[in-house]
């Protein structure tokens, strides 16, 4: 039977465990450069002993920065910082992966500890893009401009060279952000979209961003790696993205070679009033969608307990499992996760630098 700390083979990349850590942004670069700060972030996580890290939503031009501190990927310059901290994460035996975004019209937005609102235009802020003419709400009050046809192609065009910086920067796993109100989930939910071109109304016509953009990296990312998506497969809201629809989304995706969805959920409105929370409320979900589309899933979202991690897999609900805040409170969650559950040899989860000196020793 599987389990939490058991292997994981997704094309030419193996996992040593089924533990991952998620993006979480750091809001901490200067035009996009990776910094000490997420050397040091993501290291720690890498020493920790997860098998996979995913550096932070990476934005794949200026204009698609959830915030000025974002990371970026739009840069050829970019690729050595990130370079850096790929081979450390290598080095101690974890698989890098990157997420590559565009936040439309989330876009240009103060950090969350400064306010998390719009910046003004022309006052250290940017005029936003998105499918429609339509704000989110809240605190993000802008007005998006309704992108063309041709910022479509120069958007997905933009994905592509990022996804080739990250694969010259050495990352073994891409995750492309179709997830949380950012521009991808935009054109998919009827509650951002209200285009009434072929990129909006039906299903069809609201997939196809998603499914152009994913098939062009497709092209650019080698097949031996696996790429990845971040989906929110419902919006919680009526008249938004429902998990039928996404499970016939994550099947096409899959035709067109999608190789394991990060399985995520709503935020493409302010209203997250319905959401279930509770600890591991997205496993079955995620359950779900691996079932009935066939592909391999990763699952997060409140997931504390190694118990409930590890009964998760044994399940066969997910292939793996994603932690974000809870590997802020803990970065080496991995390592007592292992010795929770009495993982024979739970120390060499760590690096030998460490895995040496936590060892039990004959007498204790």
């Amino acid at each position: 039977m599987t389990s939490l700390f058991q292997e994981f083979q997704l094309k030419d990349v193996l996992l040593k465990n089924r533990i991952g850590v998620s993006p979480m942004c750091q809001y901490s670069s200067e035009n996009g450069f990776p910094n000490d700060w997420h050397f040091v972030h993501l290291g720690s996580r890498a020493v920790g002993g997860a098998g996979l890290v995913i550096v932070e939503a990476t934005a794949v031009s200026p204009e698609g920065r959830i915030s000025p501190a974002d990371t970026g990927m739009y840069l050829d310059e970019h690729v050595e910082p990130f370079a850096r901290i790929v081979r450390f994460m290598k080095d101690v035996g974890t698989v890098p992966g990157i997420q590559i975004a565009h936040a439309g019209r989330k876009a240009s937005a103060n950090k969350p500890w400064e306010g998390d609102n719009h910046i003004e235009t022309g006052k250290g802020g940017w005029d936003t893009i998105a499918p429609s003419a339509v704000p989110f709400g809240g605190t993000l009050a802008k007005t998006p401009r309704e992108m063309t046809v041709e910022d479509i192609v120069r958007v997905q065009d933009a994905f592509v060279a990022a996804a080739k910086r990250a694969l010259a920067a050495g990352f073994e796993w891409l995750e492309l952000h179709f997830a949380h109100g950012y521009l991808a989930h935009e054109f998919y939910s009827p509650l951002a979209n209200t285009r009434t071109d072929e990129y909006g109304g039906s299903f069809e016509n609201r997939i196809r961003f998603m499914l152009e953009t994913f098939t062009a990296v497709r092209k650019a990312w080698p097949e031996r790696l696996p790429l990845t998506a971040r989906l929110s497969v419902t919006d919680w809201i009526e008249g938004g993205v429902t998990i039928e629809e996404s499970i016939e989304l994550v099947r096409r995706l899959k035709d067109a070679g999608l190789d394991l969805l990060d399985v995520s959920h709503g935020f493409v409105t302010p209203d997250i009033s319905r959401v279930p929370w509770g600890p591991g409320f997205m496993i079955p979900i995620t359950s779900r969608i691996r079932k009935e589309a066939g592909i391999p899933t990763a699952a997060g979202w409140m997931i504390t307990d190694p118990q409930q991690a590890d009964q998760a897999i044994r399940d066969q609900d997910t292939d793996l499992v994603v932690l974000a805040r809870e590997m802020l409170r803990d970065p080496y969650w991995p390592y007592h996760a292992a010795a929770q559950l009495d993982v024979e040899n739970s120390s060499e989860v760590l690096p030998v630098q460490y895995a040496r000196a936590v060892k039990p020793r004959q007498s204790e």
